[in-house]
């Protein structure tokens, strides 16, 4: 006699072919409106070697990594200040101010590097207060337009990433162990450094990895303050392909530029690969947080 089919095998098949069903649709969209674009780029790509010989490529390339850099370490000091005191440090409209952290994020880039020039540029509030007082031609402040400007916009600007996984993780921090440390006599650093920060780790690494890519990215910053002799890798995709007509160098930098966030988002997956999370025990219900 013949084997019977098992039961159940043509809903299972039909389950299956259901997924795959559901799967289709985000696939083809990535692969439409991803996908395809980015083959365009790697395929119109041409000419690497010349492109990597020219002096404005290197510059650009230093340039765009040492900005990242320098404005990751500076949202990783901070953005851990500022959710330290906003979580442990109780003042009137701490919540409200969190809240606002969020509403931050939404805004754009250009709309940070404008009220910076408001505020510091050579016809700014601050210059315009120094001449008036104290009668001078010129004010002070003229570092927008160098380096240090976009420095200070990309840190202002991308803080708030950092900030809310910080105080996600500080949300979590018991307060019954900062009160265990204080009655013990460990005074408020050695707290921050023994007790918050192997708890804010996570977050801080995760917070400083996205801003490092969205500031290897960064376009919108470095074209709005018109820093002189500061070209990244997005500004010299612009002028090649904008203003130099040269699509094929622009690909290639762009394809550089590609690569190199992936490479990092791969480095900060592997670094944190094999690092199980800690479970936390809430203990009973009425155990005490950080309030934001």
């Amino acid at each position: 006699m013949g084997k019977r089919p098992a039961a159940g095998g043509a809903p299972a098949r039909g389950r299956r072919t259901a997924r795959a069903l559901w799967v289709l649709p985000p696939l083809s969209a990535l692969a439409i409106f991803f996908l395809y674009p980015l083959a365009l780029v790697i395929r119109q790509s041409d000419g690497y070697g010349e492109t990597f010989r020219q002096t404005a490529f290197r510059e650009a390339l230093r340039n765009t990594v040492t900005i990242a850099a320098g404005a990751t370490a500076g949202t990783l000091v901070l953005g851990f200040t500022l959710a330290l005191v906003i979580a442990f440090v109780p003042f009137p409209g701490a919540r409200a101010l969190s809240r606002f952290i969020d509403i931050f994020l939404a805004f754009p880039s250009f709309l940070i590097t404008l009220a910076l020039l408001f505020v510091y540029g050579s016809r700014g509030m601050a210059n315009g207060l120094w001449t008036d007082v104290t009668g001078a031609t010129d004010g002070p402040f003229d570092f927008l337009h160098t380096p240090w400007g976009v420095l200070l916009a990309e840190i202002t600007y991308f803080t708030p990433l950092v900030m809310r996984p910080l105080l996600a993780a500080f949300s979590q921090v018991e307060t019954a162990q900062l009160e265990a440390a204080a009655s013990l006599g460990a005074r408020a650093p050695r707290i921050v450094r023994q007790v918050i920060l192997p708890e804010a780790l996570p977050a801080l690494a995760a917070g400083g990895s996205l801003v490092l890519v969205m500031c290897l990215n960064e376009f919108g910053i470095v074209l709005f303050t018109g820093a002189k002799g500061v070209t990244t890798l997005p500004m010299l995709v612009y002028s090649k392909a904008i203003l130099d007509g040269d699509y094929t160098g622009a690909c290639v930098v762009a394809v550089v530029n590609v690569a190199l966030s992936v490479a990092l988002y791969g480095l900060y997956r592997l670094l944190l690969a094999g690092k199980p999370g800690k479970s936390r025990t809430s203990g009973k219900g009425d155990t005490r947080r950080a309030r934001a």
